[in-house]
């Protein structure tokens, strides 16, 4: 090849080699640029207050608590961390006084109990409260119209800060939910009413702490709330207390129901339900029970009758806070119930145990919902209650605990002291031996557990038993002193000093052992409409019987056979021994509460005491005239639902008044005990006795029912004109004879015009409908009745009578009196 060629070729491949590469370089500066030019702008920064990174909302400064959520804090503020698989899933909040000053509650008293869900909505989490009031199976046509109608209020709105790194939790704020005044979570609208609270304190109000557990969260907040009627510490003119939310993860698979019938006694819960084939909605009500199952490994066993444990017992502790020597008596109080859960197939149901020291578990609190306790408090309340949270779906209780107040040995003392002292040397002191106190103690602890396990007060239990049978020591130590513990029948005050071994209080009683079983053994293989005939044939199988009778508690008597604090089916029996042994008891007092270097204060709480013992005597038997029984019944029995007291009876009630109170109880009056507690005050004291037992007589409703009682059955009933014949014949017993009126009598009579007056010219205190049930009473529009006529007409008798006694009378003074009285009759006959 030419020489000259070939070099003319490499120059022109160099040159465009150069070229090549210059235009591959500026090509890649070129892309280099475009890429400069492409590259994705920094992140924005998340706006102030909206969603951010989850590590800049839960910081290493923040202490967090494992449970049901996870709980951040950090200087006061609470971040709730909720998984997405609790979005939707309800909860019940149970809202209580955790501290409390005087005339506020008590502490663990519940102040509103709702059932709430968090839902996730747009950028927001939503707090909702759902109801279980009015309810229609979701297959139905029917439950969209309810839906409909029960949209679900939303509680409280909270913005999202934050999502947990893998995504599958939602962080909020929740302390505003707690520190603001959320009316829902704090004190309820008729306390705010009652105290005249205007708003909350937000400078004295804060959010102390919140613990999380694997079924609930509690948090402990305290509100202070001006107010112009504060009960207690009324300078500061505002309320403080401390209160408690409970939020409890309600179950993923509802307890089977059992229905309610009233002829047995619970604690119950309703709905209104418009999906059961009924043409018209209908409310229904089923128990609030544990959930006791048998396993199911011994379904077999349970057919044959045997007795199995359930699948999950009943378990109480007991605080740490509780003295040592008093927990084996609250035990036992506890598992005194073994014998009725054994009627109703299981045993070992109900267990009593101490709760692990720190050392072995430094995480277990009686705030865990996990766990039922019996808390015991340092406080002056003399009482203890066994409240308990329910599921609204169901009725299954998922805890329980008992509030033991200290100074409940204060109230086990006077009352075991006041009925028992006559007969038994044990009760004649100050200070019981620790045996004693813990007998008392087991007593009050069985009681309040059969609160939580279902069970309401059964007052018409005592009167199941003839009042002679209570001073028999073989049928009380076989049947104790009632056929339920339930009752408020505390100690037998029938017994009599020469009634040797008798039994002194109540045991779990054939009555408690049949509700038991009624309420809680298992019907298998039955759906809970499926077991009403069957619960049905268990009541009647004791139909009748007064030892398996339930009578309901009354704020306001008609039913004498279903009061407190009363024994025996004849009132005025048993008051008359308890009469005797209080006349036993108030001439040993000073020496039975007396005690070297004390003052006399004992002595005048003893005296109070004995006193308040017979003013219950004197309820129990007035509650006889004009009153009316109830027994319940359904329609497949025979016989009246509600029935007049005997005529025969209730003249017997108004002697024994006339006999034992409106004849001056002289007996009562002891001036060896006076000169030692008071400086005046006897003669008042005896007349306030008189006059709260006449006004109770002299009442609209009772009046009422007598003339109804009239109008239906005629000259078998006691009317209201027999009645106040009788009453004022008694009172007035001097006018015939001219015999000298003393203090006493002066002011009974008295205070008996004043009580014709008071029918003369007042209304019937109106009692709200939602109310009436509970406490009792009987409406009548008094203007239109006939009360007003027999009164007026009872007062011009009276009038008579009292002018032509004025001239037999000597005594100067009663004379006066009767003058005066005339006087007044007239003022309410002719009022100018």
């Amino acid at each position: 090849m030419n020489i000259k060629l070939l070099s003319r070729i490499l120059i022109v491949l160099m040159t465009l080699g150069v070229t090549i590469n210059a235009d591959a370089q500026r090509r890649k500066k070129k892309n280099k640029k475009k890429e400069a030019k492409t590259v994705a702008p920094p992140k924005k920064r998340p706006k102030k207050g909206g969603i951010q990174p989850y590590a800049k909302v839960v910081t290493k400064k923040h202490k967090t608590d494992e449970g049901l959520f996870k709980v951040h804090e950090k200087d006061q503020a609470y971040l709730f961390e909720i998984p997405d698989s609790l979005l939707g899933k309800e909860m019940l909040m149970v809202t209580r006084i955790a501290k409390t000053a005087s005339g506020i509650g008590f502490g663990g008293g519940k102040q509103n109990t709702q059932v709430l869900r968090w839902e996730k909505k747009h950028k927001k989490i939503l707090l909702r409260v759902v109801s279980h009031s009015v309810v229609a199976d979701s297959i139905l046509p029917v439950h969209e119209a309810v839906v409909n109608s029960n949209f679900e209020p939303i509680l409280f709105s909270f913005p999202i800060k934050a999502f947990s790194k893998d995504s599958t939790a939602t962080v909020i704020d929740a302390t505003p939910l707690f520190a603001t005044d959320v009316k829902a979570l704090g004190f309820p609208q008729s306390r705010r009413r009652q105290f005249k609270i205007t708003r909350m304190d937000k400078t004295r109000s804060f959010v102390d702490r919140v613990s999380s557990y694997p079924k609930n969260i509690e948090v402990r907040h305290v509100k202070t709330y001006f107010s112009s009627q504060p009960p207690s510490n009324g300078s500061v003119g505002s309320i403080s207390l401390e209160l408690s939310n409970s939020m409890i993860l309600l179950p993923e698979k509802p307890m089977k129901r059992r229905y309610f019938d009233r002829r047995v006694g619970w604690f119950a819960r309703s709905q209104t339900d418009y999906g059961l084939e009924a043409q018209k909605s209908k409310s229904v009500r089923y128990l609030d029970r544990w959930r006791l199952e048998v396993k199911d490994e011994d379904i077999e066993k349970f057919k044959r009758g045997e007795l199995v444990e359930p699948k999950k017992p009943i378990v109480y502790y007991i605080d740490r806070a509780t003295p040592e020597k008093w927990r084996k008596y609250i035990k036992q109080g506890i598992e005194d119930w073994q014998v009725a859960f054994e009627a109703a197939g299981f045993k070992n149901a109900i267990i009593a145990k101490d709760p692990p020291s720190k050392e072995e578990d430094p995480d277990w609190s009686p705030e865990d919902v996990r766990y039922s306790v019996v808390r015991y408090l340092a406080s002056p309340i003399p009482n203890a209650n066994g409240p308990h949270v329910s599921d609204p779906r169901s009725g299954e209780i998922l805890e329980s605990d008992i509030n033991w107040y200290h100074n409940v040995m204060t109230l086990l003392h006077n009352w075991y002291f006041i009925q028992t002292a006559a007969i038994n040397p044990e009760a004649r002191s100050n200070q019981f031996k620790d045996e004693i106190m813990g007998r008392l103690i087991r007593f009050v602890s069985a009681h309040e557990v059969g609160h939580t396990i279902g069970l309401p007060h059964n007052m018409g239990s005592s009167t199941a038993y003839p009042v002679d049978s209570l001073r028999s020591a073989t049928f009380t130590k076989k049947y104790g002193t009632a056929p339920s513990i339930m009752d408020y029948a505390r100690f037998n005050y029938v017994a009599q000093p020469e009634d040797k071994g008798v039994a002194l209080m109540p045991n779990i009683g054939i009555y408690d052992k049949y509700s038991i079983k009624w309420g809680y053994r298992p019907i298998l293989d039955k759906t809970a409409e499926e077991e009403k005939p069957v619960l049905d044939q268990w009541i009647l199988e004791h139909a009748g019987d007064p030892m398996y009778r339930f009578g309901r508690q009354q704020f306001g008597v008609i039913d004498p056979s279903s009061q407190t604090e009363d024994i025996g089916n004849d009132a005025m029996k048993a008051s008359m021994y308890g009469i005797a042994n209080l006349k036993r008891i108030r001439p040993n007092l000073i020496n039975w509460t007396a005690e070297d270097g004390q003052d006399y204060s004992e002595l005048g709480t003893m005296y109070g005491q004995l006193l308040g013992q017979y003013n219950r005597y004197m309820g129990h038997v007035s509650a006889n005239i004009g009153g009316v029984y109830e027994n319940y019944k359904s329609y497949d029995q025979k016989g009246a639902v509600y029935t007049h007291v005997s005529k025969d009876h209730q003249k017997k009630a108004m002697k024994f008044l006339q006999d034992q109170l409106f004849k001056t109880p002289t007996w009562l009056i002891d001036e060896e005990i006076f000169n030692k507690i008071e400086n005046s005050g006897s003669v008042e004291r005896l007349r306030g006795t008189q006059v709260r037992t006449l006004n109770n007589v002299l009442d609209f409703g009772r009046l009422a029912r007598m003339i109804e009682n009239e109008t239906l059955n005629g000259t078998a009933a006691y009317s209201a004109i027999d009645m106040l014949g009788d009453l004022r014949r008694g009172i007035w017993s001097e006018l015939n004879s001219g015999r000298k009126i003393d203090t006493y009598r002066r002011n009974l009579q008295r205070a008996h015009i004043e009580r014709l007056q008071f029918l003369m010219e007042k209304e019937q205190r109106p009692v709200p409908a939602r109310f009436r049930r509970f406490f009792g009473g009987t409406r009548v529009d008094v203007s239109q009745s006939d009360i007003r006529a027999i009164v007026r007409a009872d007062l011009k008798i009276l009038r008579r009578s009292v002018k032509a006694a004025i001239g037999r009378t000597s005594n100067r003074l009663s004379r006066y009196h009767l003058q005066d009285a005339v006087e007044r009759i007239n003022e309410i006959l002719d009022p100018k």
